[in-house]
């Protein structure tokens, strides 16, 4: 390795004392070369062979290798599967470069099938006809003495001048690698390491080009995800120009701005490679975890081993008071280190920056400063920017959840006793509107054509998961391996970590939903034998399998899905659904079913009942409207009427409610109070307090038929009293079926299911 290193001692923008003999110590022999070179079958830099038979380099671009991809493009991308079948492979390092239609010409082919040379001249004899003109005597004859053959072992053409190649490997060299001996280019064209794909280093400062091949050496041993050397080696050549002597050079802003072009071009996972590489290198310097990122304004919370799905750093840089920069740093550091999800403790932060703005408008320069009369002035103030918003019950939380954690922890001796909130202080929140999707949109969601659209299977099992199960997306896609359990009777559930209550939960399933789960095990089991832990791996950058599939990229594609399917909602417009609606509808749907609310609360895995009531809530709601909406007759036939804007609507709800729960009837509901005694202890037929709806037309009728039999039968037997007793019954019944059939609203032939509910 040519050139020296001196390690500096710490300075902005220089590299960490110590930082040479950490990388000397830690780069393999095989990763010090300055020309990397890497096999085809390389788990990180190499991949599946390119579907061309014959050629053995890495698939790269629809199944084929940049080659053959390149020369399909060429070609006006015919089909595919036919340019696979016909497609020759020698270009891979093998392949004899076309040379000059001139008879007795040996040079490379450079347009209009002629070499440099002779198209030259035919340009100067005024472009006659190029065919007949290379077939007749005026082409220039060879030159003399012939030129020698081009040093690529298979290849038969002149060099071009004093090079040592023909024109086209020539200008491959000088455009591509023209840093490597002729020696080293031709060796890459040897007929054994045609297949190999290389990443030249030597363009690189002694120090950095150290430092990427400790990046790419640690990405090796990992095997998480694949490099492409050649889009490695673009970024190589991007960091040889900016003139980088290390990557901690600069700072983790500069590398984000260089790895994003200006106009926001990606260029082949260049950010995310030097990003990546930034880290490591810190990390390899500076040593990684809470003593290197607590002292940091933001943290970034990929080097703390937290998950980074949604939050990848929380930034203190707005706080302006040191003091309570500090203490929001404790506090968020164990919150997080508590099990406090990201995105709370990121709320948190932002509340705190909000109220560093006030407090620096008020002049308050300690925490003793921050009394109750403060808290007041400050509530006023989010109630004039925000109103009844939601972001002004969410700075308030935030604030008491940072006031509580300070006395808890003890940091704020000199916080005033007063500095406190009240109940009364946070907004008054709104009954939540249904989340719960329409049945007509489930029914589209729901059909098999439409399921059957999935391009993923995986997709497509979440999917149904999320609709039976009820489970939320962040469950739902970190499913271990280990998720099927079975009851004493063998009976399968679904076992998963519930994260937001940070324990394991069990969820009955069917048999249908069984068996997708178990062709998905099948599916991982395929593709990595040795076993994954996740039922659901990510797609790509996984390739050990054991990254689970990200919540947003479900979400993705369950917007493409939805367009494929072109669900509509009732005013034909496209339908928008988010993940946790399903765990809404299903609430909903199990309490519309009559299923127990404590039997919902354990299905979805609440931590508590009131939870679990709003799903509740919705259908009282509902019940209670068609209540409202359905024609009351007494046993006289008389109508019961109610007003449901009136006075005492909710009590007469409440009422009904404990009737229907207490006393409730085959044919319709006991409206006498709770509390008081029936004094008719043998029917309720002959109860004035009895209320029925046209629901039940179909039980009073069957009643009538058989109560006129039983009195046709006494009266021939001579029971007078049974026949007496049960002709007011009938007399009752005929009242009321004469009163609801004479109803317009009349719905007891309808459908089941459409008919208004008492």
């Amino acid at each position: 390795m040519s050139g020296s290193v001196h390690d500096a001692a710490p300075s902005p923008g220089g590299r960490p004392a110590g930082l040479l003999e950490k990388l000397m110590a830690a780069i393999r022999p095989e990763f010090r070369a300055e020309v990397l070179t890497f096999e085809a079958a390389d788990p990180v830099f190499g991949g599946q062979v390119c579907a061309v038979p014959g050629c053995h380099r890495v698939a790269r671009c629809r199944q084929m290798c940049f080659g053959h991809h390149g020369r399909w493009r060429r070609e006006g991308t015919p089909d595919l599967a036919d340019f696979i079948a016909t497609t020759p492979s020698d270009w891979n390092g093998r392949r004899q470069l076309a040379s000059c239609k001139v008879p007795t010409c040996q040079y490379a082919s450079s347009s209009k099938g002629m070499c440099e040379r002779h198209h030259a001249q035919w340009k100067r004899s005024g472009e006659a006809g190029h065919a007949s003109w290379m077939a007749s005597a005026a082409p220039l004859r060879p030159p003399s003495p012939v030129p020698p053959i081009c040093a690529i072992v298979y290849c038969a053409l002149w060099c071009k001048g004093r090079a040592p190649f023909c024109s086209g490997h020539n200008g491959y060299w000088r455009q591509c690698l023209s840093r490597m001996s002729m020696q080293e280019f031709t060796a890459l064209y040897e007929a054994d390491r045609s297949d190999q794909e290389w990443i030249d280093l030597r363009n690189l400062p002694a120090q950095l080009r150290l430092e990427v091949q400790y990046v790419l050496q640690s990405r090796r041993d990992e095997e998480r995800a694949r490099l492409i050397p050649r889009y490695v080696q673009r970024t190589v050549n991007a960091l040889a120009d900016v003139g980088a002597a290390s990557f901690l050079q600069h700072d983790e802003e500069y590398w984000a701005a260089f790895g994003t072009p200006a106009g926001g071009q990606r260029l082949s996972g260049r950010r995310a490679f030097v990003l990546d590489s930034y880290l490591r290198i810190e990390a390899l310097a500076l040593g990684h975890g809470w003593d290197q990122e607590y002292p940091r304004d933001i943290w970034r919370l990929r080097t703390l081993g937290i998950d980074t799905d949604r939050v990848a750093a929380l930034r203190f840089t707005g706080i302006t008071q040191s003091w309570l920069k500090q203490l929001a740093k404790r506090v968020s550091r164990w919150r997080l280190t508590t099990g406090t999800g990201p995105g709370s403790v990121l709320q948190m932060v932002s509340a705190l920056t909000h109220l560093s703005g006030f407090l620096a408008s008020a002049q308050i320069t300690s925490l003793a400063g921050t009394d109750r009369e403060l808290l007041e002035r400050y509530l006023a103030e989010l109630h004039r920017q925000y109103g009844d918003r939601d972001v002004r019950a969410r700075h308030i939380g935030a604030l008491g959840t940072f006031l509580s954690a300070l006395r808890q922890l003890k940091l704020a001796d000199d916080l005033p006793t007063t500095a406190m909130l009240f109940p009364e202080d946070y907004p008054r929140r709104p009954e939540p509107l249904p989340r719960a999707i329409a049945e007509q949109i489930m029914t589209q969601v729901e059909a098999p054509a439409n399921l059957d659209r999935w391009d993923n299977p995986a997709y497509q099992l979440i999917t149904l998961i999320l609709i039976r199960c009820g489970l939320r997306i962040t469950d739902a896609v970190r499913i271990g391996d280990d998720c099927i359990a079975f009851d004493a009777d063998g009976s399968p559930y679904l076992h998963y970590y519930n994260h937001k209550m940070k324990r394991q939960a069990l969820v009955p399933i069917d048999e249908e939903l069984h068996a997708l789960i178990k062709a998905q095990l099948q599916r991982n089991l395929d593709r990595w034998p040795a076993g994954i832990p996740v039922l659901f791996p990510r797609p790509t950058a996984n390739l050990d399998g054991a990254r689970p599939l990200s919540g947003r990229t479900y979400r993705g594609a369950l917007r493409r899905w939805l367009e494929r399917c072109e669900i509509r909602d009732e005013y034909g417009l496209p339908v928008h659904l988010t993940p946790h609606q399903w765990r809404h509808t299903l609430g909903t749907r199990l309490i519309n079913r009559d299923v127990p609310q404590h039997v919902v609360q354990k299905i979805l895995d609440h931590d508590s009942p009131g939870m679990t009531a709003h799903y509740a809530r919705l259908h009282d709601t509902t019940v209670r409207r068609h209540w409202e909406n359905a024609r009351k007759v007494n046993i006289a036939g008389d109508t019961v009427t109610l007003d449901p804007a009136g006075q005492v609507a909710d009590a007469a709800w409440a009422k009904q409610r404990l009737g229907r729960a207490t006393q409730a009837l085959p044919n319709g509901y006991c409206g006498l109070p709770i509390q008081q005694s029936c004094p008719h202890a043998n029917s309720c037929l002959t109860c004035p307090m009895l209320i029925t709806t046209a629901e039940f037309l179909p039980q009073h009728r069957a009643q009538h038929q058989q109560t006129l039999q039983i009195i046709t039968a006494a009266e021939a037997r001579g029971q007078t009293r049974l026949a007496e007793m049960n002709r007011q019954v009938a007399d009752n019944l005929h009242n009321i079926i004469t009163s609801l059939e004479a109803d317009p609203g009349d719905n007891a032939d309808r459908p089941e299911g459409t008919a208004n509910a008492g």
